[in-house]
């Protein structure tokens, strides 16, 4: 059976949806109106593509304002306590009287395609507090950020003054959450092989700022502290990245991550590399999504997983695994 699966790259063009129509008020959300920030949201998330048209046109809308958010990415390993540290940054925030959004990104239900673990429902909000906290689902992105997910950074930073995201920790979260934040905490615990494993995947330059959680053995703290400083000893950069012991549970230098996180962002500003850094990051996540996107159809117009499973099946078995992938890519056709 001869089956060529055919990919048609087309440039489409949305028509402008009036926003009146949706109940989403530009001024209310600039005013971080929290109902209208969560219908704004839900418009984000639906799939159906008359609501896409809607939500490009929302964030079209929003596109010329000024986007002030300082943007910050809280990623490391499950377990590691990112929610208990990003509910005591909460407090920090607010007390100065700054709002605050959160973004929380967690594994896919293989039912649901839902947000899994819900980890909004372990972060902690003062009463009354200017803060509006959202989870989201990885979906298919392998621990990564969902398309949802980028674009509701991108609504968001026009909303608030901070915005937190909180990511999986596992498989793509790390490279992803530097496509689309300003600063990036990676939070690792004393002890528990992270740093060498970090060193081993190559995601120690992704971080701006370290923090070893959990941090209140001191003899733990610094024997983890001093594996860090030794992997960054040898780099040299503008920004020297800090290295701090914390601790969520009892509040341990909290006030001096809290420091580090606002003077990266100062240092952005000042040396004129922050509007830089998020054009590349747009191009950066542009690229990934046309990545996903086309791999994505090509895996439909060869049937599925299935399909490729049948295909698999009849190809020769005197040639390599290798010859038989390259057999199978080649029945994909792209039309621009």
């Amino acid at each position: 059976m001869s089956v060529k699966g055919r990919i048609a790259i087309r440039s489409y063009f949305f028509l402008p949806v009036a926003t009146k129509h949706l109940h989403i008020d530009i001024t209310r959300l600039l005013r971080f109106d929290r109902t209208s920030i969560a219908a704004a949201l839900n418009l984000l998330e639906d799939r159906r593509p008359a609501r896409q048209q809607q939500a490009l046109t929302l964030l079209d809308e929003l596109a010329p304002h000024p986007a002030p958010a300082h943007v910050v990415g809280i990623t490391g390993p499950p377990g590691v306590g990112k929610s208990s540290l990003i509910s005591r940054l909460i407090e920090h925030t607010v007390k100065v009287g700054k709002r605050l959004a959160v973004i929380a990104v967690d594994p896919s239900s293989k039912v649901s395609g839902g947000a899994l673990l819900g980890d909004r429902g372990r972060m902690q909000v003062p009463s009354g507090a200017p803060v509006y906290i959202r989870s989201f689902a990885a979906r298919d992105r392998l621990g990564g950020l969902s398309r949802e997910a980028f674009a509701a950074v991108f609504l968001l930073r026009h909303l608030c003054d901070v915005l937190l995201i909180e990511t999986v920790g596992v498989g793509q979260s790390e490279t992803d959450i530097a496509h689309v934040a300003d600063t990036v905490v990676m939070v690792i615990q004393p002890f528990s092989g992270d740093v060498l494993q970090f060193i081993k995947a190559g995601v120690m330059e992704i971080p701006d700022i370290l923090a070893i959680n959990k941090a209140d053995d001191e003899t733990l703290a610094r024997k983890a502290m001093a594996d860090v400083k030794a992997a960054l000893s040898l780099e040299q950069q503008s920004w020297k990245r800090p290295v701090l012991a914390v601790s969520a549970a009892t509040n341990l230098n909290l006030d001096k991550l809290d420091a580090a996180i606002a003077v990266h962002f100062h240092h952005l500003t000042v040396t004129r590399t922050l509007e830089k850094k998020r054009t590349e990051q747009a191009l950066a996540w542009a690229i990934g999504e046309i990545t996903h996107e086309i791999g994505r159809l090509g895996l439909a117009a060869l049937g599925g997983p299935d399909g490729v499973g049948t295909l698999w099946s009849q190809q020769s078995m005197t040639v390599s695994e290798v010859h038989r992938l390259l057999i199978l890519l080649r029945k994909i056709r792209y039309e621009v």
